[in-house]
């Protein structure tokens, strides 16, 4: 029935003496459920209070520490085809020994006496460079030889140049005595005419005043020859000086040119020799690679080209080995997000696939089955999964990991943050916000910390 009615029956009348009220409110087991209804409340507000670790969890797999521990292919520098195999795969290798022989398929290198017959070539070519070396001496000595030519040969025709010029001085005294005596026989001459006109002297020593007086005239006109003559000789000794100076300056440029070119030569036949020295040294470097051997220690996994007589092409893989040395580590990828919250020298846990575990993310004390790692690394660019990279390595002062995980299992990753009470972390994750930024201790300018210090 709908309860219309303005009265209220329950304060006119008490039921608790009812049978009904007594069975209903004086049972004790409602009291005692009550006090346990209390006890609970309480104990989930002092959970509230309790510390939690906010965490950053994430997936990853085992890797190595070292990039040179991690699983590599063998390749061969050059091309060539597979001759023999020394290893089966699983075989386990020291660095150095011989994995296959392989055989070149480059007609270039077909020669079996390719490199003795470079060799030859070489001895060829530097003995070619000797005697480059000797005709440059000679042309030397040949070019000191004529130098010393031209000098003598300028010495004696300036000497002739000065015996010339000697020979016109002289030349030039005897014509002014010669004027002198033409001057002295034709005053003569007329003296005598005048005494003979005034008959005081005869004909006879007219006539041989007369004959003095051209022998005058004529040795007059010998001397002007003899000076000129002179003086052509000492234009010739110039002309002569100057032929010397030409032809000489001819003869050696010639030389020296014949020197340069020898040298030229002797340089070039040198370059000849070093590149055929380069090609020798990349001859013998090349029949060391005929045997492709190991790099270090470790497992042939795979072969992976296999059949003899099979050709490949210069860096093309031939055979996958794993290290049997490395430090063991895992890589994980976190959230552009969570970048922030992750610094060099933190600490994480781990649990392994195929591991048994019991995980309590928040109180990392009372977890089992993992294992404690350190951040030492974190990629600054994002990879192509839109995460980012973060190496861990084990941690020196936890348990260490187990010797039987393989290279690339699986693992989760905890990364262990600040400590809040609970009921914090309850409103930020109903909130959606993200865990605390904080700067680690040690780290006072914001940066990646290299503490080891634990949470």
């Amino acid at each position: 029935m709908l309860n219309i009615s303005e009265e209220t029956l329950h304060k006119r009348i008490d039921i608790t003496d009812s049978e009904s009220g007594k069975f209903v409110f004086f049972r004790k087991h409602y009291v005692i459920f009550n006090y346990v209804l209390i006890g609970l409340f309480v104990l989930f507000v002092i959970i509230l209070f309790l510390p939690w670790t906010q965490n950053i969890r994430s997936t990853g797999n085992v890797t190595t520490l070292s990039p040179e521990h991690r699983p590599q292919t063998i390749q061969s520098p050059i091309p060539g085809r597979i001759e023999q195999w020394y290893i089966n795969e699983g075989d386990f290798v020291n660095k150095g020994d011989t994995i296959l022989r392989i055989s070149e398929v480059s007609s270039d290198y077909f020669d079996p006496l390719l490199i003795n017959r470079t060799s030859g070539q070489i001895d060829a070519k530097s003995r070619s460079a000797l005697t480059y070396n000797e005709k440059i001496e000679a042309l030397g000595q040949q070019l000191d030889a004529q130098q010393n030519e031209r000098e003598l040969k300028r010495t004696q025709a300036v000497n002739k140049i000065e015996q010339a010029k000697l020979k016109v001085r002289s030349d030039s005294i005897r014509l002014e005595a010669a004027k002198t005596q033409i001057a002295i026989a034709r005053t003569q001459f007329e003296r005598m005419q005048t005494l003979q006109e005034e008959g005081i002297t005869s004909l006879a020593d007219l006539e041989e005043r007369r004959l003095k007086l051209q022998e005058a005239q004529a040795n007059l006109i010998a001397q002007e020859n003899q000076l000129l003559s002179s003086e052509n000789e000492v234009i010739n000794a110039e002309i002569e000086i100057n032929r010397i100076t030409a032809e000489y300056a001819d003869k050696i440029s010639k030389t020296r040119q014949e020197i340069f070119t020898s040298q030229g030569n002797q340089l070039n036949t040198e370059a000849e020799v070093d590149k055929l020295q380069i090609q020798l040294s990349n001859y013998e470097q090349r029949s060391t690679l005929y045997y492709i051997v190991a790099p270090q220690d470790g497992y042939v996994n795979k072969a992976l080209r296999a059949g003899l007589g099979e050709t490949f092409s210069q860096g093309e893989q031939l055979v996958g080995i794993m290290p049997s040395n490395y430090q063991i580590a895992v890589e994980t990828y976190v959230r552009p997000l969570d970048l922030p919250l992750i610094h060099v020298g933190e600490d994480v846990r781990i649990q392994f696939d195929g591991w048994p575990a019991i995980i309590f993310s928040g109180w990392p004390n009372l977890s089992y089955g993992t294992y404690g790692a350190e951040v030492v690394a974190v990629e600054n660019y994002i990879s192509k999964n839109g995460k980012y990279r973060v190496l861990l390595s084990p941690d020196s002062e936890d348990n260490p990991w187990p010797k039987q995980i393989g290279i690339g299992s699986g693992a989760q990753t905890i990364a262990l943050l600040e400590n809040v009470p609970i009921w914090y972390e309850l409103w930020r994750n109903l909130n959606g916000f993200p865990p605390n930024y904080y700067t680690p201790e040690g780290d006072s300018q914001g940066q990646t910390s290299t503490s080891n210090d634990k949470k």
